[in-house]
């Protein structure tokens, strides 16, 4: 059954160690519960990127939180590269997973069915290959002489994001936002942060029904108004990209990181 808890029990769910998997910037990130997720002083987190990151992930990273990242990209979009995550990469204290969108939406729908791997074609020839040695390349089972790379399967064990309103039942509406629906099918478990929770079963509404990721998937849920910001929430508010841009400029040195960090969670850098 799903449980409707508060932001700092919803992070304090999320141990040292997990495999967690976050969505894009337009998919619904849940920023609210960062915060408390590093207060919260978790390590060692295994982060995959649904297929990219941005502001959530350098926090994240430059909070000493992440020890290995998979991603096709991690970005601030026009306000440049991700300062926290460059660093970790240049110092080697990251372990990054290289990828490409396909491949991690491949990994995710691999777990999805239940099957140990995903074919896919387009690697074949990259680099990629070279630094991502759990990617198999092997022979077409139905045509000789034909290669194909088998992508194994990402199970996370949290899904991680935010969305419009939830019902009491512990039912989401994600739209059409189909990617959040592969994280949940593919994770152990989904925690959730919403705009509104309302009485009524989004299940029953036929507006609504058939965008709900059902309660069968879903752990816990959070209330958590204007949850996404400073990014967007698509049909609810648009992304603040000042206070991007200005973390930008801040995390380009850890003393400053440091500091628009404590703003929000008390908490410096590496606490």
């Amino acid at each position: 059954m799903t449980e409707i808890v508060s932001l700092e029990e919803l992070a304090a769910r999320i141990p040292s160690g997990a495999k967690l998997a976050l969505p894009a910037d337009y998919a619904g990130v849940a920023m609210a519960a960062t915060w408390p997720l590093i207060a919260s002083g978790a390590r060692g987190l295994h982060i995959v990127c649904v297929p990219t990151g941005g502001l959530q992930i350098d926090l994240l990273i430059g909070a000493g939180r992440v020890q290995v990242l998979e991603t096709s990209a991690v970005t601030l979009g026009e306000a440049g590269g991700a300062p926290a995550f460059v660093r970790a990469v240049c110092e080697g204290g990251l372990e990054l997973l290289d990828a490409t969108c396909p491949a991690i939406l491949s990994g995710l729908a691999a777990a999805q069915k239940g099957v140990p791997f995903m074919p896919m074609r387009g690697l074949i020839g990259s680099d990629l290959l070279r630094v991502r040695p759990d990617w198999r390349v092997t022979e077409n089972p139905f045509e000789p002489g034909d290669e194909i790379v088998a992508i194994p399967a990402i199970r996370p064990d949290i899904a991680l994001f935010h969305a419009a309103e939830a019902d009491r039942d512990g039912n989401v509406w994600i739209g059409r936002r189909r990617e959040l629906a592969l994280m949940a099918y593919a994770s152990a478990t989904s925690f959730v942060t919403v705009e509104r929770i309302r009485d009524a079963s989004l299940l029953d509404d036929e507006v609504t029904a058939a965008g709900v990721l059902p309660a069968l998937y879903v752990g816990a849920i959070a209330h958590a108004p204007n949850g996404a910001w400073p990014y967007g929430l698509w049909g609810e508010y648009p992304t603040d990209a000042a206070e991007i841009a200005r973390y930008a400029e801040m995390a380009r040195s850890e003393a400053s990181f440091s500091a628009y960090l404590q703003r929000f969670t008390g908490t410096a850098a590496f606490a």
